[in-house]
C-alpha cells in the first residue's frame, strides 16, 4: 500500500502509538481526532519521536461527509479505526452515548469508504465481546454477545456492521483486532495514556495514586475464584499492540473478506500482581483497598494469541516489568498528562 493510512482517534492512547509504528515502518499517516479525550499537543511529540511529518484533521469520525473529504484530500488507502469511547463502567452509566458514538463512527467511516473507494480497514475491537467463559484461554471461536457492558456490546455490533459491509462490497478487507488489556507507554516517556477524570482502567488509576492525585487504588473484588482473590487479565504492552495493527495492515494487502484476531500475551496477571510490579517500578508501596465487585467485571480473561502469530506473524514481546517501567516513566515525566 503506497497511499496514506487514516487513523481515527490518532491523538488518543492507542491511535498515537499506532501512528508512531506506521511512521517508523515507512507508511504515510493521517490522523483524525475531535480531542474530546486527547490533546493536540501529542502531534508534536509524534513528529519528534518518529522524525517524520504527517497530516492531521480536527474532525469527528461520526461525520461521514467530513471523513470522505479527508479520504479524498489525503489519498487514503486504508483506515485504522481507533476512535471510540472505551470505559466499561462509564458505558453502564451512559449506554445511549456509547452506542451513538461507537456505532455512529463506524457507520460514517463505512459510508465514506464506500463513497471514496477505500476498501481496507483495521478495527479496534475488544476482548469484552466474549463475555465470561469457563473455557480458557479465549480463542477467536469463543461465542460473542454475552457481554457484561454496553461498551462490549457496541464492539459486537461494530464487528457485525463491518462483517456485513465486507460481504456486501466487492474487494473490501477487514481485520477485527480483539484487544485484551493494553497498558504501558512509549519507552521515551513522551506519549502514554492520559484519560480525563477518574480512570476506569487499572493502570491510569495506579499512576494517579503513585503521583498523589488519588489517595488509594480500589481493588474492585477480592473474592474471585482466582489464586489471590483478585481479577486476572491478559495485559500487553501498548507498543506490542500498535505493532499488531501494522501487521494487520500488511495482511490486508492480499486479503479480502473479514478476519478476527486476538491480540494478547496468553498470560494472566492478577490485580495484586500488577500492583506489586508497579511498586517495583516506582520504588515505593502503593495504598490499596478492597471494594465490592463492579458491574460488568468478570474473574479472568486470557487470550489464545496463536492465530495472530500464524496469520499476522505477530506476537507480544515486552514483559510486565517493561509495561510498568514505561508507564511510570510516562506518568512521572508528564504529571499533567
Amino acid at each position: 500500500m503506497q497511499k496514506n493510512i487514516l487513523v481515527t482517534g490518532g491523538a488518543g492512547y492507542v491511535g498515537s502509538h499506532v501512528i508512531v509504528s506506521l511512521l517508523e515502518r515507512g507508511y504515510g499517516a493521517v490522523s483524525v481526532d475531535n480531542f474530546r479525550n486527547a490533546s493536540p499537543e501529542v502531534y508534536g511529540r509524534l513528529r519528534e519521536l518518529s522524525g517524520k511529518d504527517f497530516a492531521a484533521a480536527g474532525a469527528d469520525a461520526c461525520d461521514a461527509e467530513a471523513m470522505a473529504r479527508v479520504m479524498r484530500t489525503h489519498d487514503i488507502g486504508a483506515v485504522i479505526h481507533c476512535a471510540g469511547y472505551k470505559s466499561v463502567p462509564e458505558s453502564i452509566q451512559k449506554p445511549l452515548e456509547y452506542y451513538e458514538n461507537n456505532l455512529g463512527s463506524t457507520i460514517a467511516l463505512c459510508k465514506a469508504m464506500r463513497e471514496t473507494g477505500v476498501t481496507r480497514l483495521v478495527f479496534s475491537s475488544s476482548a469484552t465481546v466474549y463475555g465470561e467463559s469457563k473455557v480458557l484461554p479465549y480463542t477467536e471461536e469463543h461465542p460473542t454477545g454475552n457481554c457484561a457492558s454496553p461498551y462490549g456490546m457496541s464492539k459486537v455490533m461494530n464487528e457485525r456492521i463491518l462483517t456485513d459491509a465486507a460481504a456486501a462490497y466487492p474487494g473490501w478487507g477487514v481485520v477485527l483486532l480483539r484487544y485484551f488489556n493494553p497498558i504501558g507507554a512509549h519507552p521515551s516517556g513522551r506519549i502514554g495514556d492520559a484519560p480525563g477524570g477518574v480512570p476506569g482502567n487499572i493502570m491510569p488509576y495506579l499512576l494517579k495514586v503513585a503521583t498523589g492525585k488519588l489517595p488509594v487504588l480500589p481493588i474492585t473484588g477480592g473474592d474471585y475464584d482466582t489464586p489471590d482473590g483478585t481479577g486476572l487479565r491478559d495485559y500487553l504492552h501498548i507498543c506490542d499492540l500498535a505493532e499488531g495493527h501494522v501487521a494487520a495492515l500488511q495482511y490486508l494487502e492480499t486479503f479480502t473478506g473479514t478476519e478476527t484476531v486476538n491480540l494478547g500475551t496468553g498470560r494472566a496477571t492478577s490485580v495484586r500482581e500488577i500492583v506489586r510490579a508497579m511498586e517495583k517500578a516506582i520504588g515505593k508501596p502503593l495504598p490499596t483497598e478492597i471494594k465490592p465487585r463492579r458491574p460488568g467485571d468478570i474473574a479472568e480473561m486470557r487470550a489464545d494469541p496463536a492465530k495472530a502469530k500464524r496469520l499476522l506473524g505477530w506476537e507480544a514481546r515486552r514483559s510486565l516489568d517493561e509495561m510498568c517501567a514505561d508507564s511510570w516513566r510516562w506518568a512521572s515525566r508528564n504529571p499533567a498528562g
